[in-house]
C-alpha cells in the first residue's frame, strides 16, 4: 500500500488521486470528518479532484454520528481487501495522523460503550477542568494513542475520558502484527508560510462557496447544534455563528486562527509518527504541472511494491 499523508491544504489529496490514475489505484480516505454525508464544503471533500478514481470511507454515515477510531479500522480493513481482491492498488490519503497511524501498527481497538452515570457526573465541569482530567488519566493509564490535540468541546472530552476510564482502557490500545506489510509512507511538506496562505485563501473560497449556507441546512434538519461544534473547526465556528453566539468577522477570524493551529499539530502527530517507528518519506508540494510529475514518478520510483503498465 502506498500512504500519502500531509497536513491541510498541504495538495495531498491531488497527488494521490493524480497517482491513482496513472496506477489504476483506489483511494481510501483517513479524513475523520470526510466520512459524513453531505458535509462537503466544510470538510474539504474536493469529489472534482477525483475524476474517475474509485474512493472508499468518503460519505458513508450520517451527520450527528459520532464516527471513531474503532470503526474506521473495520472499515479500512474491509475497503483495503476488497482493493487487493480486485488486484488494485490502495492508496490511503488523509491527514488524519490517528487513523493512519492505528492502520499502520495494527493496532487492536476494544469498543468502549457509552456510560450515561458518567457524562451526569461530568455535566458542567468545563473544558479545562474536563482536559486537566483527562490528561491525569492518560498518565496514569500510560495511554499514547487517543489524540487529545483534537479535544477542543466538552462532548470529545467526555468521550476520551469514557475511553480512558472504560473496563480495560489500559488494554484497549495495544499493538499487533501489523496487517499492512511493508507500506510505502509518502509526506507532502509545505512551507508553513505557503501552508498559512492556502489555508487563509481556501477558507475564503469555501465561504463563498455556500460553507455556511450547508451548515445551516444540516441545522434545518434538526441535527443539534452541539453535534455539529463537536466536529470541531468549521462545523464547530460555523454552527457557533448561526446559534448567534458569535458575529459573521469573529467567526471568520477564530476559525482561520484554529485552522492554522490544526496545521501545526497535524505536522507534531506525523512527526510522532516517525519517532514511533514509522518512515515517512517527505517530499516537496509540487506547485507547478512539471513538479507534480517528479512527484508522481518519485513515489513510483520509491514504492515498494512492484507497479506494473505505469
Amino acid at each position: 500500500m502506498i500512504v500519502i499523508l500531509g497536513p491541510t491544504a498541504s495538495g495531498k489529496t491531488q497527488i494521490a488521486t493524480r497517482l491513482a490514475a496513472h496506477i489504476g489505484g483506489e483511494i481510501i480516505s483517513a479524513d475523520s470528518r470526510q466520512v459524513y454525508r453531505r458535509m462537503d464544503i466544510g470538510t474539504g471533500k474536493d469529489l472534482g479532484e477525483y475524476g474517475d478514481v474509485p474512493y472508499h470511507l468518503i460519505d458513508i454515515c450520517e451527520p450527528g454520528t459520532k464516527y471513531n477510531l474503532f470503526q474506521y479500522q473495520q472499515d479500512f480493513h474491509k475497503a483495503y481487501d476488497d482493493i487487493v481482491s480486485r488486484g488494485k492498488k490502495p492508496i490511503l490519503c488523509g491527514g488524519t495522523g490517528l487513523y493512519i497511524e492505528a492502520v499502520l501498527k495494527g493496532y487492536q481497538l476494544a469498543p468502549v460503550p457509552e456510560n450515561p452515570e458518567l457524562r451526569k457526573q461530568l455535566e458542567g465541569k468545563t473544558l479545562q477542568e474536563l482536559t486537566e482530567m483527562l490528561t491525569e488519566l492518560k498518565r496514569r493509564n500510560g495511554s499514547v494513542m487517543h489524540n487529545t490535540t483534537d479535544v477542543d468541546t466538552s462532548q470529545r472530552a467526555i468521550r476520551a475520558i469514557e475511553i480512558e476510564m472504560g473496563e480495560g482502557s489500559r488494554k484497549s490500545v495495544q499493538p499487533a502484527t501489523p496487517v499492512i506489510q511493508s507500506p510505502s509512507v509518502f509526506g507532502v511538506s509545505i512551507d508553513r508560510e505557503l501552508r498559512r496562505e492556502k489555508i487563509s485563501r481556501r477558507l475564503r473560497a469555501r465561504l463563498d462557496e455556500g460553507m455556511v449556507e450547508e451548515i445551516q441546512g444540516l441545522l434545518n434538519e434538526g441535527i443539534p447544534p452541539e453535534n455539529l461544534i463537536y466536529y470541531g473547526l468549521e462545523y464547530k465556528y460555523v454552527t457557533l455563528y448561526l446559534t448567534g453566539q458569535m458575529s459573521y468577522d469573529d467567526m471568520v477570524s477564530r476559525l482561520e486562527i484554529a485552522i492554522h493551529q490544526f496545521a501545526k499539530r497535524q505536522m507534531t502527530w506525523f512527526r510522532g509518527m516517525e519517532r514511533r517507528g514509522i518512515s515517512i518519506k517527505w517530499l516537496p508540494a509540487p506547485q507547478t504541472e512539471e513538479e507534480m510529475q517528479k512527484t508522481i514518478e518519485l513515489i513510483i520510483n520509491n514504492s515498494k511494491f512492484k507497479i506494473q503498465n505505469s
